[in-house]
């Protein structure tokens, strides 16, 4: 095995380069970059000074240099719990066997790659089957870790699975994480923050997302302590009114969810939503008429703004304080409710375990975009690092 100083890399579907971060700092030299995103191909040249190449289909591997680690978070559209799950039928599901073309020909001694947890579950399990059988048939074996930041004391809900893949002619016992998981305090979360009286105010929630929450604030108070109020709550239902007849003619889903929120919209009825400031503003968009309280049964003086909020397309998500939600590359910056307001590019990099120095766009949207598709750099670090050590690569 080669010294860690010796050892060459490329980055498929390379991102802002958390693969790059993490290998660097081990010693590893990048000898090639790919990525189709223009903005990431800016960014990653930015930090590291090399263009990636920008279609990973006209790679040729007879003209690549040769290198002992390929690494990729191949693309996770296909395989993640919001897309659509199309799997086989959607061509970036299938850039996996790009990943396989190029491995068949360089044989690399290792490869760590990268994917949303769903990609063991979809599709009835057939995919994570055909990548498996792809990757041994190709000369390797597989370990597969299950982590998230959360774990490992970085306050980001981030669930991914890793796959260290070992030629088979060298390869040996499983490899073993060498850092082993750490409860997360509380409020260790506040130390990715800056400080509140320095955040620009354009990150500070405002107009309708403002209003909505402060409706939905005076909508809480009005639940009773001790309540559960689950599953999402659609105002738009408050007022319906079915006969038998009309009840038994709605989708099973719908029957079943005006049945359980009748026990804990009973104040809200009663009282007309009365006394409900801007009630209007909720009904404006659908998002802003449903509200997922995934936190704990409501407690004496409770508040929407105790805790982290999304506005995803199901609605306004409402999750409890600790770690942050997963970074996505849509739009659903977090919302930190204790200073109303969005947490900006520069921390969610941070919750990525990018380093301060990384240089990031000055356009936040491709900046909040490049974090949610990016891999967190110290789950990255440790997968790497222990398989080096492993197999004794100092």
């Amino acid at each position: 095995m080669p010294n860690a100083k010796d050892i060459k890399f490329v980055d498929l579907f390379c991102g802002i380069g958390g693969f790059h971060i993490a290998l660097s700092k081990l010693g590893a030299n990048c000898v090639l970059a790919c990525d189709k995103d223009k903005d990431c191909r800016t960014v990653y040249k930015d930090n590291f000074n090399m263009d990636p190449f920008p279609d990973v289909k006209k790679l040729d591997p007879a003209k690549m240099p040769d290198f002992d680690v390929l690494c990729a978070g191949f693309p996770c559209q296909s395989f993640s719990n919001a897309g659509k799950k199309k799997t086989f039928d959607d061509d970036r599901g299938l850039l996996f066997d790009e990943i396989i073309r190029i491995a068949k020909v360089k044989k690399p001694c290792f490869m760590f790659l990268e994917n949303v947890k769903h990609i063991l579950k979809v599709g009835d399990g057939k995919v994570i089957e055909y990548i498996l059988d792809k990757l041994d048939k190709t000369g390797y074996t597989v370990k597969l870790f299950n982590m998230s930041p959360h774990e490992y004391g970085i306050p980001q809900q981030r669930e991914r699975v890793y796959f260290v893949c070992v030629r088979k002619e060298f390869a040996k016992s499983d490899v073993t994480l060498l850092r082993d998981k750490i409860p997360l305090d509380r409020d260790s979360f506040t130390q990715f923050l800056d400080d509140v009286n320095t955040i620009d105010p354009k990150y500070f929630i405002d107009g309708d997302v403002e209003e909505t929450l402060n409706s939905w604030e005076q909508m809480v108070k009005k639940f009773d302590v001790g309540e559960k109020i689950s599953p999402t709550i659609m105002v738009n239902e408050f007022y319906n009114i079915y006969t038998d007849i009309e009840f038994k003619n709605l989708a099973k889903w719908r029957q079943d969810y005006i049945t359980k929120i009748n026990h804990c919209t009973k104040n809200i009825r009663h009282s007309g939503m009365s006394g409900i400031k801007n009630k209007d503003i909720i009904s404006k968009r659908e998002i802003y008429a449903k509200l997922e309280w995934l936190v704990c049964t409501i407690k004496e003086n409770d508040s929407i703004f105790d805790y982290f909020i999304q506005l995803r397309q199901s609605g306004i998500r409402v999750k409890k304080s600790g770690y942050f939600p997963t970074l996505v590359a849509i739009s659903q910056i977090p919302i930190y409710g204790k200073e109303k307001r969005y947490i900006t590019p520069r921390e969610c990099l941070r919750l990525q375990s990018f380093p301060e120095t990384y240089k990031i766009s000055d356009k936040d949207r491709i900046t909040y975009k490049q974090a949610g598709n990016s891999v967190n750099v110290d789950n990255v670090l440790n997968v790497i690092e222990s398989t080096f050590k492993h197999y004794n690569i100092k």
